[in-house]
Order: structure tokens, then C-alpha cells, then sequence
């Protein structure tokens, strides 16, 4: 009984001799789940989608580097953000201005441009399951327009931004109708100026904010930042993380767009004021800075129904300025949801809860820490894929907390990296994840088409996980010999069992079929990398790399 696969080995060697991978492909374990990643580097004008062996499967070109989010429609499209390069909003972090929609092939399907001097698009958006895209808009404001609602006179800037959020439908390839939007300058409070209609204390109207709230990271114009959304159909409410504040805010979209401008109307009855917001208790003058919990977050999100922690809501927490050191956590709250999907909260305290339900840190927590961009994707298994935007770090979890693929992104401001270089200025918004059911990878050609950076290692750090013997099935250890090989091969196994062969060539094209054979002749293919598949009656599988 041979025990010993001389393959497994002969990799090892291999690897052992190279330097350690510094992009692409870092940390491949046998338990990270099964799937595609999504990702748009900052500095890049292409969107990449690549399988676990950090391989690409597809990519889209675009004229424009990203606004920041992508996402995979479940028909297919690519919906991104794009940078139209505002001359007023253009040096704020997340500025974008361009929705771009392309097929699986990269025809570009769809456009819409909001990119003015007092409205822009930034940051991100979500698809509603009605086809029509929710989005974040910066909206301009002059002092005199800031003071006369109430703002501080001692404001120094000529204008404040703002925030709304615009619902669009698409109309045609270039093209899209307002159909629905909140806007922020409704919901306004200030003790600042009794003479101003919307004067009172900010404590009793949690569900306003105080236009003069303006802590030292915000004594810019970009005074609130928001910089995600997201939408929970069963409520039809939607998330924002507003980065200034360290808070989230919900907002009830079942109102009309007249109704959401005031504090009546929709399923809430409360139009548009917010239904729930958490993070920072101290915006709405019911907490002190020690209740703070938030530090810059991003991507805040619902998980989704089905999965561990269904209906809690995740947030990548930054950690910007955190008092207990620079570190990033992923945290996860339940928010105090009532029978009627409101919110509840008690006259002179905090929204609830008082802590998070979930927290995740690296073991040595400053190990884990962007201060910037960032994300975090629940996985249905209880896994979640992680973004450290700042380094260019995408890396999954599993329900334990260990870090089962690890993959910085070799795309940088000068261009695609070689295998060995030190990355910098590799910036990725967030990645987003997406299992081989996923409706919008059905029917699609997801062949490997190699590694995006230049030079890869070889054998790379997959090739040595699917050449190792199958820790739950014992029974189907086998050798392969000799390899590098010539014009034949061997395969020698447990039990003599007969197996189905497939050989794939590096672009996952099968050059070679076979069954039940002892020995392979190989004579017809070229000199390269091989992959050869065994597949026994059970349909257990092991994967070897041959090298001719």
C-alpha cells in the first residue's frame, strides 16, 4: 500500500524553492468555499472575476477607473460605478458620477451620467429586484442655504454637501428616469437658531439630524460621507453607512418621493425621517464618546435570509481613530425590529443594542486594520469574504474565525505586478463573492484563464492543495509517476480501483480522455502543465498537476 504521493512531494520541493508569493494567490486551505470573486482595482479601468485559485474567469474594460462598487446581476450584467472625474467632487474619496452596465462579454448595455456641480454620484448603489438602481448622490448646498436652515455662522466653507439617495430605472442604452428619492436636507434639526422653523434640542428628535453635528474629521465641505447602501426587500427599508459620523441610518422606501421629504407617509408613518441609526450615540446627543462603537466604518449590509445571523445587519468596522488602537473588526448588531418593522427606542436613550452581537479580529489585532474603503461579504455557509481595501487584501474567513484564502491584488497605479514584487497602491473598494449556483453564472464560460500577475509562481499554492490526497477519502490515494514525465505517465492506486481520467491543459481545456488505464500515453501533447483528474465509481475526484 503505497502512502507516499511522490507528486505531492516533487511540489512541495517546487514551492519550497521559490520565494513566497507577494500578490495573487497567498493562502489556499482545503476548506475556504467553493467560488468566484469580484473585484474592481482602484487604479485600474478593467473589472476582474476569478475563481479560488485566483485564476481569472472574466474581466470588463471600461473607458473609467471605478466610482468604487461592483456587483455581479443574477442575469449576468456587471453593474459598476465610474469615475467621471468631477471638477467639484472629484478630489473627495469615492467620487464617481457614471452607472455602467455590461454583459458577461463586456458589451457595455447601459449607461447614466449624474456628474454636475451640485449633484454627483459616489460611492455606491444596489439593484432592486424591480430592475431599477438605488444610488447615492452628493448634493450641494451654499452657506447662505446651510445658515438659513439653521447652520452655524461660523461655518467657514462656501458650500456643505450633503446626501440624497435616487431611485433610477433605466431607459434605453443611455438613459434613466428618477422614479423615487430621499433627500437628507429634509430631515434637518439645530439648537443653534430659534429664529430657523427646524429649531430644537437634537436629543428629543433622534430621528432628525443636527446640521451643526460637525466633529474634527468633518471641518470639510463632504460633511456626512456616506459610503454604501443596501436595500432589504422583506422591509423594503433601506442601510447607508455614513462615514463622518461612525453611525448607519435606516430609511423607510415605502414611502412616495413627496412623502419620504416629510415626517409622514410610507409603511413607517414616519416618511422620511430615520427609522433606526446606531453607532455613534453621541451625533443625537444621547450618548458621550465612550459609547461610541464605530470608527469610519464601510459596507454596511443585511445578511441574508437563510444564512447565519439572517436579518442582523454587517458592518466592516474601519477603526479609524479607535481608542483602543488601529484595527479593523467585522461586526454584526440585530437591530430592536418590532412587529410593525419599526424600530423601537426609548424616550432619553440610545437605539439599542448596547453592544454588538458579533465581532471578528485578527488574533493579533493590528494585523487586520484599513483605515479606508473595505468591505465584508457574508458566505452562505457562515463564512465571510473579507476586503482590506488599503493593502489590496482580500481574504474569507470560516464561521471559526480562521482565514482559510488569502489573495492581494496585483493590480497597481503603474500597472499589473510580477510574481515577487512588493505591492503598493494595489487599492481595492471591496470584493464581492458569488457560489457556482449563482443564477448570474449560469450558462456563462468560466474557463481559467491564468493568473492576473505577471510571472506566477509555478507550482502555485493551488496546484499544491489539489494535488494533495484527499484528507476525507482515503480510499482513492493514489501516485502519479513520473513527473515531470515524458511520453507516458502512470497511475498507481489504493485497491487497484478504476478510475475515469481527464487530462485539462492550463486554459482548462481537455486534451485527453481515458478510463480504467494503468498508464497514460502522452506522446501527442506538448511540452507544459497538465492537469490530471481522477474520478473513481463513487465520483470522488483527485487532482494532480503533471508536468511534461
Amino acid at each position: 500500500m503505497l502512502k507516499i504521493n511522490t507528486l505531492l512531494a516533487f511540489l512541495i520541493l517546487s514551492l519550497c524553492s521559490l520565494a513566497q508569493p507577494t500578490v495573487g494567490l497567498i493562502d489556499y486551505q482545503d476548506s475556504n468555499t467553493e467560488g468566484y470573486v469580484l473585484f474592481a482595482p482602484i487604479n485600474s479601468r478593467t473589472t476582474y472575476l476569478i475563481n479560488k485559485c485566483g485564476e481569472m474567469v472574466n474581466r470588463w474594460q471600461s473607458d473609467y477607473t471605478p466610482g468604487m462598487s461592483c456587483y455581479l446581476l443574477e442575469d449576468g450584467s456587471l453593474l459598476r460605478t465610474a469615475d467621471a472625474g468631477n471638477p467639484t467632487f472629484g478630489n473627495a474619496g469615492g467620487s464617481g458620477g457614471i452607472i455602467e452596465k455590461y454583459d458577461f462579454d463586456g458589451n457595455l448595455t447601459w449607461t447614466y451620467t449624474l456628474s454636475t456641480n451640485d449633484n454627483c454620484l459616489h460611492h455606491d448603489l444596489i439593484s432592486l429586484p424591480n430592475g431599477n438602481i438605488l444610488a447615492l448622490v452628493w448634493d450641494r448646498y451654499t452657506k447662505a442655504e446651510a445658515v438659513a436652515m439653521g447652520k452655524d455662522t461660523a461655518y467657514s466653507n462656501d458650500f456643505l454637501w450633503s446626501e440624497k439617495i435616487i431611485e433610477i430605472q433605466p431607459i434605453g442604452t443611455d438613459s434613466g428616469a428618477i422614479v423615487w428619492e430621499w433627500i437628507l436636507w429634509n430631515h434637518m434639526v439645530q439648537n443653534f437658531d430659534s429664529t430657523k422653523p427646524n429649531y430644537a434640542a437634537q436629543s428629543a428628535h433622534p430621528e432628525l439630524m443636527d446640521i451643526n453635528f460637525f466633529p474634527a474629521s468633518a471641518t470639510n465641505m463632504d460633511w456626512v460621507h456616506m459610503n454604501s447602501v443596501d436595500y432589504n426587500p422583506e422591509l423594503d427599508q433601506i442601510v447607508v453607512s455614513c462615514h463622518t459620523f461612525s453611525e448607519i441610518w435606516i430609511i423607510d422606501h415605502s414611502t412616495s418621493t413627496a412623502e419620504a421629504a416629510t415626517h409622514t407617509g410610507g409603511h413607517s408613518g414616519k416618511g422620511g425621517d430615520l427609522l433606526y441609526r446606531w453607532g455613534n450615540p453621541r451625533v443625537y446627543a444621547r450618548g458621550a464618546v465612550a459609547d461610541k462603537k464605530f470608527y469610519g466604518q464601510h459596507n454596511a449590509k443585511w445578511i441574508k435570509p437563510g444564512f447565519p445571523n439572517a436579518r442582523k445587519i454587517i458592518v466592516f468596522n474601519n477603526g479609524l481613530n479607535r481608542p483602543g488602537g488601529a484595527y479593523s473588526s467585522i461586526d454584526i448588531i440585530s437591530p430592536p425590529l418590532d412587529s410593525n418593522n419599526g424600530y423601537t427606542i426609548s424616550p432619553t436613550l440610545a437605539f439599542a443594542p448596547l453592544v454588538q452581537d458579533w465581532i471578528y479580529t485578527a488574533p493579533t489585532p493590528t494585523d487586520f486594520y484599513s483605515s479606508n474603503i473595505s468591505g465584508v461579504w457574508p458566505i452562505e455557509n457562515g463564512s465571510f469574504m473579507i476586503t482590506t481595501g488599503a493593502k489590496g487584501v482580500l481574504f474569507e474567513i470560516d464561521s471559526n474565525k480562521n482565514t482559510v484564502w488569502k489573495y492581494i491584488n496585483p493590480v497597481s497605479g503603474s500597472g499589473i505586478l510580477s510574481q515577487g514584487a512588493i505591492p503598493a497602491t494595489n487599492l481595492v473598494f471591496r470584493c464581492d463573492f458569488y457560489p457556482p449556483n449563482y443564477a448570474g453564472l449560469a450558462g456563462q464560460a468560466l474557463t481559467p484563464q491564468g493568473e492576473i500577475e505577471l510571472n506566477p509562481t509555478v507550482p502555485s499554492i493551488c496546484d499544491i492543495a489539489l494535488a494533495a490526497p484527499d484528507k476525507n477519502n482515503a480510499e482513492i490515494e493514489s501516485m502519479v509517476y513520473p513527473n515531470p514525465s515524458g511520453d507516458v505517465i502512470f497511475i498507481q492506486s489504493k485497491a487497484n480501483e478504476e478510475f475515469n481520467m481527464e487530462i485539462t491543459d492550463e486554459f482548462g481545456r481537455i486534451v485527453l480522455q481515458a478510463s480504467h488505464q494503468s498508464c497514460l500515453n502522452i506522446s501527442d501533447l506538448s511540452k507544459g502543465i497538465y492537469f490530471l483528474k481522477l474520478s473513481n465509481l463513487n465520483q470522488k475526484k483527485q487532482v494532480f498537476k503533471v508536468v511534461k
